[in-house]
């Protein structure tokens, strides 16, 4: 590791034991932290101001989601369909099936800089293969295809500050990729961001930084690594955890008797305990759960849905 990377260690915060921990999310206007367990059909909320959790059942497996201009409403990403929930009601109503007919669900989301919402899908069949696609719901709740590669497994959609760059990734293929991404939604210069080095890790869930750092979980691998707006790793959290999956920089654990809720300097880590056996988990009791660090970097608010529910 050269002089100008770091290296910093996280630790366990809420032991909640989550099938697949997905989706992490920071709510600015609440100081609030959101998450999903995948496979448990779940959806998680921290608050730091009590350190309570509160979670919602679904009607099925919640694969990701994003915060609405609305504040009483979510954009959920349902393995089938997009959705609107009431956090109030906890009633859903339905928008667009996605991939009828491919066995194939939602998987990561992320909302852009125009409000509008980007997200991939998984391929559910064995072996693995790349049929999935990504797609963007604009405001007016139209669908629409992005020209972008086929994946197996979406993941990493984050933009940059400005908003005029995406990056994606198909996990398997242990690269990130990235384009240019226009405020009238085209794209283009589709190419390769970053390509993992390590023995072990996929790449998975991304969020970006104020100056433009891509912060990424990568599953398999132990640890959350950051990249540069060029492409090159300046820092590494060590996550005591076999699969990291979604990262977000949030406020402090602490929160609100602290004052630091808005300074958006913890990186909050979900990770999963699917596909580890008993002798995997006596060795990683806390899988599932999720873990803190403090890099040194601050975060940005995260970009509402602008399509109303109503």
């Amino acid at each position: 590791m050269s002089s100008a990377q770091s290296r910093s260690g996280a630790s366990l915060l809420l032991d909640t034991q989550c099938t697949l921990g997905e989706g992490a999310t920071w709510c600015a206007r609440t100081g609030r932290f959101y998450w999903t367990d995948i496979e448990g059909a779940r959806l998680w909320r921290y608050d730091p101001s009590d350190g309570q959790s509160t979670s919602w059942l679904m009607s099925e497996r919640l694969a990701t989601f994003a915060l609405c201009a609305d504040p009483r409403y979510l954009l959920l990403g349902l393995a089938t369909h997009l959705a609107f929930f009431d956090l109030a009601t906890g009633v859903t109503r339905h928008i667009v099936d996605v991939e009828t007919g491919l066995n194939t669900r939602v998987n990561d989301g992320r909302c852009d800089r125009q409000g509008r919402f980007v997200f991939g899908t998984k391929d559910e069949g064995s072996p693995l293969q790349a049929v999935g696609g990504f797609y963007r719901l604009n405001h007016d709740l139209s669908l629409e295809r992005l020209l972008l590669p086929a994946p197996a497994i979406s993941n990493s959609i984050a933009f940059s500050p400005d908003g005029s760059t995406m990056y994606y990734c198909d996990s398997p293929t242990r690269e990130i990729r990235v384009c240019d991404y226009r405020a009238d939604g085209s794209i283009g210069n589709d190419r390769v961001f970053v390509k993992l080095t390590d023995a072990t890790g996929e790449p998975d869930g991304s969020t970006v930084d104020r100056d433009g750092g891509l912060w990424n979980a990568q599953w398999g691998g132990h640890r959350v690594v950051r990249y540069g707006p060029d492409g090159m790793e300046t820092e590494r959290v060590d996550v005591p955890t076999a699969q990291p999956s979604c990262v977000a920089l949030g406020g402090t654990p602490s929160g609100l008797s602290t004052g630091r809720v808005a300074e958006l300097d913890t990186l909050y880590v979900t990770s999963a305990r699917i596909d580890l056996d008993a002798t995997a988990l006596a060795s990683d009791p806390h899988a599932g759960g999720v873990f803190i660090a403090t890099p040194g970097r601050q975060g940005l608010p995260e970009p509402l849905f602008l399509g109303s529910p109503v």
